[in-house]
C-alpha cells in the first residue's frame, strides 16, 4: 500500500483516492518571467516521481500544472510590481512574449529531465472568467471586502485559517499595526487588484469591482477546481508555499465550495540548498539545466543526484555531489549495457523496490535496491526487473548508447599515459587504481591504451 506524508495532518498516511483507482493531482507551476533554476526543478522531479508511482500502482492520474503568467507580485504581501509586467519592461517585449519564451525553455528542461507532461497545462490568463466567478461567490458569502487597491479575503471569517502551516495567528496579530495599510487583518490577501492607471498595464481585465487583474492565490483554486472538481486528491508544491500560497488557497476554496478538506493530501518537496542557503534568483545563487550542460553534466545526471535524497529532505547542491551522481549513473549504464535478457523477473528485488517507492517515495532506498541487484552476480532477471524499476527512475539506464566515459576519467588516463612515457611506473599504477575506483580499467597494448568498463 502506498503511504504518503500529508502536510495537512503531519502524518504518513495510507493513500486512499476519492474515486476508486482515479487520482486528481494539482501541481503548482512556474511563474514564467525568467528561467527556472535547478532548485525550482527539484519540485517537478518530485511531482514526476509521485505521478509515476501512482501510475505504477494502478491509478489513473489526471494531473494539472498551472502557468502563472499574471498576478504574481514581487512581494507575498500583495505589494510590489507584477513579475510579468516587470520582466516585459526590462526586456522591452510583450508580457505574452515573455511568458511564451520562458515556458518553452521550461518545457524543454522537463523533457531533458524525463518528466512526464501533465494532462493539462493551465494558464492564469486563460482563466480570468473562472477566477472572477470564484471571487463573486466569496463576495456573496461575505468573505471579502474592498479597499482602494483591490478586493481582499477576510481571513478572520475563516476559523481554520493557517491550519496547513500551523500558523501562530496571535503572534501575527501582534504586529498587525505595522504595514497593515487598509487590510483588516495582517493575513488578509488580495483576490483582485485594481490597475493604478487603467490602460497602462499590458494585462488587465474588466471586473464587477473595476479594471485590474487577479491575485496570485485565486488562480490555483479556480483552475484546480475547474479541472479536478470542488474536492480532489492531491496538491503538490515546494515547502515555501505552505505558510502563504497554499494556506490562502485552502481558505478561499473551502469558503467558496463548502468542502473540507478541499484537498485530501498536501504533499511538499524540500528546498535545494546552495552554499548553505535556499537556491533562489533573489540571492543571485542559481544554476539552470543549460548551465549544467555547459559544465559537462546531463539533465539525467542531475535527476540521479536528486533521487539520492528523500524529497522531504533539504539537499545541498555542489559540483562535487553532482560529479558523484554523474559517475554513479555512468557506471550503472556501462554495467547494464553488458547484461543479457533472460526473459525473467526477479521478484525478490522487485518487491524490495516496490516497498521503497510505496514508503512515501523513498527513492534513496529504491536506488539501494537497484545497486544491490547490480552487484549480485547470482541474480537472474536483471533486465526485466530493471525495466519495471525504470518506470519510476526515468534515468534511461537501458537506453543503448556508446560507452560514457566521464571527462575526469579521461583526464586521469591522460595523466597516466604521461607517467608511463616518463617511466614513472609507481605513479602510473596509482593512477590505474584511481581509474578503477571510478568503474573503469585501462588495457595497455601496442596500439596504446584502451578504456573498458569494469
Amino acid at each position: 500500500m502506498l503511504k504518503l506524508y500529508n502536510t495537512l495532518t503531519r502524518k504518513k498516511q495510507t493513500f486512499k483516492s476519492i474515486k476508486d483507482k482515479q487520482v486528481g493531482m494539482y501541481s503548482c507551476g512556474p511563474t514564467v518571467y525568467w528561467f527556472q533554476h535547478i532548485g525550482n526543478l527539484r519540485t517537478y522531479v518530485f511531482n514526476d516521481i509521485l505521478k509515476r508511482v501512482l501510475t505504477y500502482d494502478g491509478y489513473k492520474v489526471k494531473q494539472v500544472i498551472n502557468i502563472t503568467d499574471v498576478g504574481h507580485l514581487t512581494s507575498d504581501s500583495d505589494e510590489g510590481e507584477d513579475k510579468m509586467e516587470s520582466a516585459a519592461k526590462k526586456e522591452g517585449k510583450k508580457a505574452t512574449e515573455i511568458a511564451d519564451y520562458y515556458f518553452e525553455v521550461f518545457s524543454e528542461d522537463l523533457k531533458k529531465l524525463n518528466i512526464i507532461a501533465p494532462d493539462i497545462w493551465s494558464k492564469a490568463t486563460e482563466h480570468i472568467k473562472e477566477q472572477i466567478e470564484m471571487i463573486v461567490t466569496l463576495e456573496k458569502k461575505g468573505f471579502t471586502y474592498k479597499t482602494s487597491d483591490g478586493v481582499y479575503f477576510d481571513t478572520s471569517k475563516f476559523k481554520d485559517y493557517g491550519k496547513l502551516a500551523k500558523l501562530n495567528l496571535e503572534g501575527l496579530e501582534g504586529g498587525k499595526r505595522v504595514g497593515l495599510g487598509e487590510k483588516k487583518n495582517k493575513t488578509d490577501f488580495a483576490l483582485w487588484k485594481f490597475s493604478e492607471k487603467p490602460g497602462e498595464r499590458q494585462q488587465e481585465w474588466k471586473s464587477p469591482w473595476g479594471v485590474g487583474f487577479p491575485g496570485w492565490h485565486i488562480e490555483c483554486s479556480a483552475m484546480g477546481s475547474k479541472y479536478l472538481g470542488k474536492q480532489f486528491d492531491i496538491h503538490t508544491g515546494g515547502e515555501d508555499h505552505i505558510p502563504i500560497h497554499h494556506t490562502n488557497e485552502i481558505a478561499q476554496s473551502e469558503s467558496a465550495y463548502d468542502k473540507k478538506p478541499w484537498v485530501k493530501y498536501w504533499i511538499h518537496g524540500a528546498f535545494l540548498k546552495f552554499g548553505g542557503e535556499k537556491m533562489s534568483k533573489s540571492k543571485g545563487k542559481i544554476e539552470t539545466i543549460s548551465d549544467l550542460e555547459k559544465k559537462g553534466y546531463s539533465a539525467l545526471d542531475y535527476r540521479y543526484f536528486l533521487l539520492t535524497a528523500h524529497y522531504r529532505t533539504q539537499l545541498n547542491y555542489s559540483l562535487n555531489s553532482l560529479d558523484a551522481a554523474k559517475i554513479s549513473r555512468t557506471r550503472l549504464k556501462n554495467i547494464i549495457s553488458e547484461w543479457e535478457d533472460d526473459g525473467k523477473i526477479n521478484e525478490e528485488y522487485l518487491r524490495g523496490f516496490e516497498k521503497s517507492i510505496d514508503n512515501d517515495l523513498d527513492m534513496p532506498g529504491a536506488l539501494a535496491v537497484l545497486w544491490k541487484m547490480v552487484r549480485d552476480e547470482n541474480a537472474f532477471g536483471k533486465v526485466r526487473t530493471l525495466e519495471s524499476m525504470e518506470k519510476i527512475f526515468g534515468l534511461d539506464l537501458l537506453k543503448k548508447e556508446g560507452i560514457e566515459i566521464p571527462s575526469e576519467v579521461l583526464e586521469i588516463v591522460k595523466a597516466r599515459e604521461n607517467a608511463r612515457e616518463s617511466k614513472d611506473w609507481k605513479l602510473a599504477d596509482k593512477l590505474r587504481d584511481k581509474i578503477a575506483k571510478k568503474g573503469f580499467r585501462v588495457d595497455d597494448g601496442k596500439d596504446g591504451s584502451k578504456i573498458q568498463r569494469i
